[in-house]
């Protein structure tokens, strides 16, 4: 029968000690951290060209998932979002449409239409490079609360509300808050728009 000395008891206790004392001073940065990417931010990385030229395959970023809990997503607003007819698969796109707007594509451009802006509004993209045409059967379309309008910026390579219909808020994940990669294109809130509109001319 094999006996345990006095010290071996006493090393093996303080070794079992200071693994308790790393599990005690781990356990709270991990539930943090878990806290952190469940319900304030995460990092995704696209895959896709839809948001070309200002988002390609490889860009990691950081989505803010807790600012629209307390405001609503705006208009130019880059935000990841379940895609509403397959709810498992994720998409990047920029809001273009707010509850209350008439989202109408005309001879190349977005018409916005509400009732602050009865005459309506041509949105000026300068990220854009190519003219937006209809693509489906989502057109002349007016939001009700709750919904947005959105499209990817390479408007011949979208998959967006102009096929799929409107996006539901619940649908959107969060706001694209930092781009960490390419570090040549690093930086806060890229891409993102906050006023890019013009009054629609006659």
């Amino acid at each position: 029968m094999q006996e345990t000395s006095p010290k071996n008891s006493s090393t093996a206790s303080r070794v079992w000690s200071e693994i308790w004392d790393i599990i005690k001073f781990l356990a709270p940065i991990i539930i943090v951290v878990f806290l952190i990417r469940t319900y304030v931010a995460q990092p995704f990385i696209v895959d896709g060209e839809s948001m070309a030229p200002n988002f390609h395959t490889g860009h990691y970023l950081i989505i803010d998932e807790i600012s629209y809990h307390f405001h609503q997503p705006a208009r130019g607003d880059v935000v990841v979002m379940r895609y509403p007819l397959d709810t498992s698969r994720f998409f990047i796109k920029r809001i273009i449409g707010l509850p209350g707007d008439t989202v109408l594509i005309k001879d190349g451009h977005v018409v916005i239409t509400n009732p602050a802006n009865p005459k309506g509004y041509v949105l000026t993209e300068p990220y854009e490079t190519q003219a937006t045409f209809p693509a489906g059967n989502y057109n002349n379309v007016t939001l009700k609360d709750g919904e947005y309008f959105a499209l990817g910026d390479n408007r011949g390579g979208s998959s967006d509300s102009r096929t799929w219909g409107i996006l539901p808020k619940k649908d959107i994940i969060g706001h694209v808050i930092l781009r960490l990669f390419p570090i040549s294109s690093a930086g806060i809130e890229p891409a993102s728009l906050k006023s890019f509109e013009k009054p629609a001319t006659n």
